[in-house]
């Protein structure tokens, strides 16, 4: 989820938002279900108990190199003592934990907990709270999941639609006439892997001895930012061939085209996101 979302437990609604390419959930949202005018208390109760301790450190030491070993052994030994008493942000400022921050502002303020530390403080909160959001939760990211296959075909719809026009351009302007069925598949299939080489730096042959077994063609496994440039620049080959630029030119061109494409669509999405 790259911007806010939300979902409703029982009559709470609970923000979402993305941090590190991962799921964080409102810790302080969460907390309304027990206290709604004491979580910040509620929270550093959880924090302050040993099995949360140990559970912060168990998580931390898997998912963060730069987790303070040394401190969290210093705030281990002292929980359960008379007194103790451990907020969110003690926690992550003596530490480097990232799995607990503070998120203020354009996302809605308070704590948030990566999924897998937010899920354990459901459990504290409640058994059944716990189960209604773990559902939530698996229906949004459903609901998510959905919608981007849905861009995804037709991207790849559009994508075929454009290479009707690229196709015809090719037709007009570079097959020549009375040659047999085979010599215009084969112009064609050069075109296209003009395309190809732009793009993913690579023909469709290239590709298949690099994934043999795979079901499918290269373009099949495109990302959907691709497959918005690959359509872009069908539409733009089609314009220079009908210019009549030969197609190491067209191919400097068209490959110029993908990479400024690609770093713009990248710059504000998720690169490596794939739908099959």
């Amino acid at each position: 989820m790259s911007k806010k979302e939300s979902i409703n437990v029982q009559g709470t609604e609970i923000i979402l938002f993305s941090h590190r390419k991962e799921d964080y959930i409102s810790l302080t949202d969460m907390a309304k279900y027990k206290n709604a005018d004491a979580t910040g208390l509620v929270i550093s109760h959880w924090v302050s108990t040993r099995y949360t301790i140990e559970f912060l450190g168990i998580w931390e030491r898997v998912n963060n190199p730069d987790f303070n070993v040394t401190e969290f052994s210093n705030i281990k030994s002292e929980a359960g003592t008379n007194g103790f008493v451990l907020t969110s942000k003690q926690w992550s400022e003596k530490t480097g934990a990232i799995g607990i921050i503070a998120k203020p502002g354009r996302y809605g303020s308070g704590t948030f907990a990566h999924k897998d530390i937010a899920f354990e403080f459901a459990s504290w909160l409640s058994a059944e709270f716990k189960y209604l959001l773990i559902i939530e939760f698996q229906r949004l990211k459903e609901d998510e999941n959905r919608r981007l296959s849905l861009e995804w075909n037709l991207q790849r719809t559009l994508s075929k639609i454009n290479y009707r026009i690229h196709t015809d351009a090719i037709k007009e302007h570079i097959v020549p006439q009375a040659v047999t069925k085979e010599q215009i598949n084969c112009v064609y299939a050069e075109e296209a892997d003009l395309l190809n080489v732009a793009l993913f730096g690579m023909t469709a042959k290239q590709w298949r001895d690099q994934n043999s077994g795979v079901k499918g063609n290269i373009r099949d496994f495109a990302t959907l930012e691709q497959l918005v440039v690959l359509s872009n620049m069908e539409s733009i080959n089609a314009l220079l061939i009908r210019q009549e630029l030969p197609q190491s030119q067209r191919l400097t061109e068209l490959n110029r085209v993908a990479i400024t494409q690609m770093r713009s669509l990248t710059s504000n999405q998720n690169p490596n996101r794939r739908l099959k």
